[in-house]
């Protein structure tokens, strides 16, 4: 018996292991995007996928044909969700400009290629909603506004 399990245990590491050779950078990209830090620079990027990666190893034997790019994805959203309320500063990525709202749309629809419809069930919002706080994010970031004067803007009486 424990020889059966031993022999699991490994094809199952082996199987993860594989999993993230193949979709660890473009992971820790979509959560760099998220956090908005710099690609060079991305300690809360590199925690949340920690966190997402972990949750899917978990789940691994449970998966049974669900895609585990997508299931750590959307384990890499949630909890980007949860906790982006606390984060919101500026830190000189890319995305900055945006509320970490925005920034989890733009980046599921955009660079992840999540359908609306998707997007609104994994966050909880209604299709429209999302559709517009993605067009304003997609407005924002081709303003030619610097990236501090949105937020000087909301923090001036």
């Amino acid at each position: 018996m424990r020889e059966r399990s031993a022999v699991r245990e490994v094809r199952r590491a082996r199987e993860f292991e594989a999993f993230v050779a193949g979709a660890a950078g473009r992971l820790l990209h979509a959560a760099t995007l998220l956090t908005a830090e710099p690609v060079d620079d991305n300690p809360r990027a590199r925690r949340l996928l920690l966190v997402a990666l972990s949750g899917t190893y978990a789940r691994w034997d449970r998966l049974r044909g669900e895609d585990p790019y997508d299931r750590t994805r959307q384990e890499l959203a949630s909890r980007f969700a949860r906790g982006a309320w606390r984060y919101h500063r500026i830190r000189g990525g890319v995305l900055d400009r945006l509320s970490p709202q925005e920034r989890l749309i733009l980046v599921l629809r955009l660079y992840e290629g999540v359908a609306e419809e998707q997007t609104a069930a994994l966050i909880g919002l209604p299709v429209e909603r999302v559709h517009t706080i993605c067009m304003r994010a997609i407005a924002v970031m081709r303003s030619k506004k610097p990236p501090s004067s949105r937020l000087r803007q909301v923090a001036l009486p």
